[in-house]
């Protein structure tokens, strides 16, 4: 019977629970944010170089 009891009184188990939610979370964030701003990255590098090779075209 003790050991049930200090089982359920233990906490380590659900703070590593959390702390693993709280990890899985920000990664999540962090994928997406990284995405987006590929996205993002890609239409300006895109852009730059259209301009680029059109400046290119009118002065050949």
């Amino acid at each position: 019977m003790q050991k049930i009891r200090n089982f359920v009184k233990n906490s380590k188990g659900a703070t590593a629970i959390e702390y693993g939610l709280i990890a899985a979370l920000i990664a999540v964030a962090a994928i997406t944010a990284m995405g987006n701003l590929g996205n993002s990255l890609t239409t300006t590098f895109s852009n730059v170089s259209g301009t680029m090779n059109s400046k290119v075209k009118q002065g050949a």
